[in-house]
């Protein structure tokens, strides 16, 4: 798999301190939309190696990540860029939009 599973505990190593842009995206597994973006994020996630990392936390595994996001619908996805946040969106979107938003992010 091209995405990284990020835990609470690895959030700030994988996710804050990344040398590169990181894409975050909040899912779970009982979630509809969550798993129809999954396969665009996997193919980014390829595609664009050594650009971004997508990094991928589970809320009901991980809900203080969640939490500390303002996390209050899923999918929630952010950019982070030298450990901020530079953009954010929720809900499902195509491959060629969620690619637009990365690019046009970073």
């Amino acid at each position: 798999m091209a995405t990284v599973a990020v835990t609470d505990d690895t959030f700030d190593a994988e996710v804050k301190n990344s040398d590169i842009p990181v894409v975050v995206d909040f899912w779970a597994e009982w979630c509809g939309p969550c798993k129809q973006i999954g396969p665009a994020l996997e193919e980014l996630a390829a595609e664009m190696e050594g650009k971004i990392k997508v990094a991928k936390v589970d809320v009901d595994s991980n809900p203080n990540s969640a939490v500390a996001m303002g996390v209050r619908g899923i999918p929630a996805l952010f950019i982070f860029k030298n450990g901020e946040v530079i953009s954010n969106r929720a809900g499902a979107a195509p491959k060629a939009a969620l690619q637009s938003w990365i690019e046009d992010s970073i």
